[in-house]
């Protein structure tokens, strides 16, 4: 019984494969393409009509592709070109920015989220009456505080790479200040003259 079952399955998987189209408008059936191959008892069969997807939509195709990626490629390497080397930050000036920013930004954070847990267990203790406005007001001054942290760990840094510079920056930071705005002024003059 169960041989007469496989054997009616390949024929008809025989039939499904050896079907010939007649219409010339038909040139493809994706569905039959991703079909399993079944093994038959019969090694020689092969099927008459192969059905594989004949479209080649523009667009889809690696040549495509790889033109894009060497465009791209070549317009970074223009860019390159271009770029003033003075403007590249070097790496030891950069590792060294960001060490002062992650502490003044850090520090003040730490603070202003240790003064909040100071000021709940002084009130859950009942120790002090903690005014309303003290919490809101340490929060205010060191959030802010991390905020221009930023600003001034990026300024407070050695711009020199040889120079480290001192332990709170402050030389560093008027030294910057001055040559940040002289260079953003050379830039909007040079922008006038162009038009």
């Amino acid at each position: 019984m169960r041989n007469k079952n496989l054997e009616g399955i390949e024929q008809a998987m025989k039939t499904l494969f050896s079907v010939e189209l007649k219409s010339p408008s038909i040139t493809t059936l994706p569905a039959f393409q991703y079909l399993p191959k079944i093994p038959s008892k019969n090694p020689s069969y092969t099927p008459t009509k192969t059905w594989k997807i004949h479209a080649k939509a523009k667009g889809f195709n690696g040549a495509n592709l790889e033109k894009q990626k060497f465009m791209m490629k070549e317009e970074k390497k223009k860019r390159m070109k271009e770029e003033d080397p003075d403007d590249k930050i070097p790496d030891v000036v950069m590792e060294r920015m960001i060490v002062r920013i992650l502490f003044n930004v850090g520090v003040p954070l730490a603070t202003g989220l240790g003064l909040l847990q100071v000021f709940s267990v002084i009130k859950e203790e009942n120790l002090w009456q903690v005014p309303r406005w003290l919490p809101f007001l340490t929060t205010f001054i060191t959030f802010g505080a991390s905020t221009l942290g930023i600003a001034y760990g990026t300024l407070s840094t050695s711009w020199d790479e040889d120079n480290k510079g001192s332990l709170l920056g402050l030389e560093e930071a008027k030294k910057n200040w001055v040559q940040m705005w002289e260079e953003n002024d050379d830039d909007d003059n040079d922008k006038g003259n162009n038009i």
